[in-house]
């Protein structure tokens, strides 16, 4: 036999098939929770909200980075924290830790780029209180990398567009560890959506006007080039705001205003933010109030449904999934219809699986 023969034939029978997500049970969806015994868990929900897997989690999850091809969630702690989990979701396996680098730490939130093999994170440079978008390579046993500005203080979630471009929510507030979650500038926060290109280039930034500077920008939620933009008021909830914004790039953002009795009914707080399976209509959760309001993608309020502790949204082929704090995964169009009911409470987001293509 001829080497380069041998050699082919070795490494054809070597080579290991990808795993993928068919092998962790096809999960339409992911989500944080707390157990009835305490304990929390990372699960894979059905599209009819039916548990798909659970991998135990150490401590209290937020949200988490789904990797596109590779049956990989990245579990990141409630912030402020300084670890993530790389989670195998086919056999429940840690997979590896990431430690933010000294003088750092996590917002909650990440995504990935250049087809899965960069991690972005978002993150507090703790001696400034300047946000940056740590660089992680999946290829390179989550080697770090290297960072980039968010131009703004305390990026919270951040989303890969069409073209790796990222968008960013500054959310204003600065943090620090030795704190907790005590907001230290809310007299001169400052928050703005920001557009960066994957090599760090600030491509677009978003600001709003004086009087809505309390408006702590903080979860995005992307659809045929618009970006939804979920808010919560660092002021007096009894004075109306909106807390939903859209915009298109090169354009001025559009804000959403419901009614004055659905918008002091939000108590200030929008938790989360989903354009539906089609595209059409968007929806932002307040588990404060207790409801949660959709709107068309011009701006214009269509109807509030109302959901003990809701918050957790994504969409669905017939308009949007949404979980609750006491154990409910619901359908939701015109009116709220029960999928599943669990022991549990979900914690704050949904993370769609049909989000990564």
């Amino acid at each position: 036999m001829h080497r380069r023969t041998f050699l082919t034939m070795l490494a054809a029978g070597t080579a290991l098939p990808q795993a993928t997500w068919a092998d962790a049970g096809n999960p339409a969806l992911l989500a944080a929770a707390r157990d009835r015994n305490g304990d929390f868990a990372l699960y894979g929900l059905s599209a009819r909200g039916q548990d798909v897997f659970r991998i135990p989690l150490p401590t209290r999850g937020h949200a988490a980075a789904v990797h596109p091809t590779a049956p990989e969630a990245v579990a990141f702690a409630r912030r402020p924290g300084t670890f993530a989990l790389v989670i195998d979701c086919a056999s429940g396996d840690v997979a590896a830790r990431l430690e933010a680098p000294r003088g750092r730490h996590f917002y909650g939130h990440g995504a990935f780029i250049e087809g899965g093999d960069i991690l972005c994170t978002t993150e507090n440079a703790i001696d400034s209180g300047e946000g940056r978008i740590g660089l992680w390579a999946r290829g390179e046993g989550w080697r770090r990398i290297g960072e980039m500005p968010t131009h703004g203080i305390g990026p919270h979630e951040v989303v890969r567009l069409p073209g790796d471009i990222l968008a960013v929510a500054n959310g204003g507030i600065r943090t620090h560890p030795d704190h907790g979650r005590e907001k230290l500038n809310v007299d001169t926060m400052r928050p703005s959506l920001v557009y960066l290109g994957a090599d760090g280039r600030l491509l677009e930034q978003v600001m709003l006007s004086e009087d809505l500077r309390h408006c702590s920008i903080r979860h995005l939620a992307a659809a045929s080039g618009t970006v939804a933009f979920a808010m919560q008021w660092q002021g007096d909830t009894a004075e109306p705001v909106p807390l939903l914004g859209l915009h298109r790039r090169g354009e001025d953002p559009v804000l959403c205003e419901p009614p004055l009795v659905e918008s002091l009914a939000m108590q200030g707080y929008a938790g989360s933010v989903a354009f539906d399976g089609a595209g059409a209509r968007v929806a932002i959760t307040s588990p404060r109030g207790g409801l949660f309001q959709i709107f068309d993608t011009k701006g214009q309020f269509l109807q509030s449904l109302r959901r003990p502790d809701v918050c957790g949204i994504a969409p669905a082929d017939d308009g949007f999934l949404v979980t609750d704090g006491l154990g409910g995964v619901f359908g939701a169009d015109k009116s709220l219809h029960a999928l599943a009911s669990s022991p549990r409470a979900w914690d704050n987001h949904l993370v769609a699986m049909a989000d990564l293509v």
